[in-house]
């Protein structure tokens, strides 16, 4: 618990300028909401978990009936809520809530997202578990993780030393196979699995799971 709220004062610090950031592969962003929204229906209940300040929950709302989504950070989740009130969303819903600890109810989403999120959850096993207790059955979960293990070596030392001056919130370190394989235990069946970067090598698999 004292990790997750140090991570939450991180992401709280970091919001204004995490706001103000570009998308580094607008292309290799497209392509995954592209796809994304393949998977959507009109009728869907969505349900994302490390929605940041509600981008990506944002630009797949008119694909939905309703999105409700969550972070660990009330500064991210107020900038969120500032996005949606400019733009007149009207069936997004922004909380603060861990997804380990979500209070909906079972079978209560048809699709759950988790973008650029799975490597930052201090227990990814709860953190699954409660995303599939939350899907219907046959319901999907869509992510894109950024895998450490296959980014520069370097990574592995620059990370733990940020962290050590409270520059880096907790980080994981893994692979693409580890990660299926983390899914697959929590009682996911694998569907889609892609690369959608545009330039250099791709580390960040997207993964299309179903309940």
């Amino acid at each position: 618990m004292f990790r997750i709220k140090n991570d939450a004062r991180f992401w709280d610090r970091m919001a204004r300028k995490y706001a103000a950031h570009k998308i580094a592969d607008a292309g290799g962003y497209e392509r995954t909401l592209e796809r994304t929204r393949h998977y959507l229906k009109a009728d869907d209940k969505a349900f994302e978990f490390g929605c940041g300040t509600g981008t990506t929950a944002l630009k797949l709302a008119p694909s939905v009936a309703h999105i409700t989504a969550t972070d660990i950070s009330g500064e991210m989740i107020a900038i969120a809520r500032e996005k949606a009130r400019a733009e007149g969303c009207g069936n997004a819903t922004f909380e603060v809530v861990r997804p380990e600890a979500a209070p909906w109810p079972d079978g209560a989403f048809d699709v759950a997202f988790g973008f650029n999120v799975l490597h930052l959850a201090t227990d990814r096993a709860a953190v699954l578990a409660s995303v599939r207790r939350l899907l219907r059955p046959g319901g999907l979960f869509i992510s894109k993780t950024p895998c450490l293990k296959e980014m520069n070596p370097l990574v592995r030392v620059a990370v733990p030393l940020m962290q050590l001056i409270g520059k880096a919130p907790h980080v994981a370190f893994l692979s693409a196979e580890e990660l299926e394989h983390e899914i697959a235990a929590a009682g996911f069946e694998i569907v889609e699995r892609a690369r959608h970067g545009s330039r250099g090598k791709d580390v960040r698999p997207f993964i299309v799971a179903r309940k």
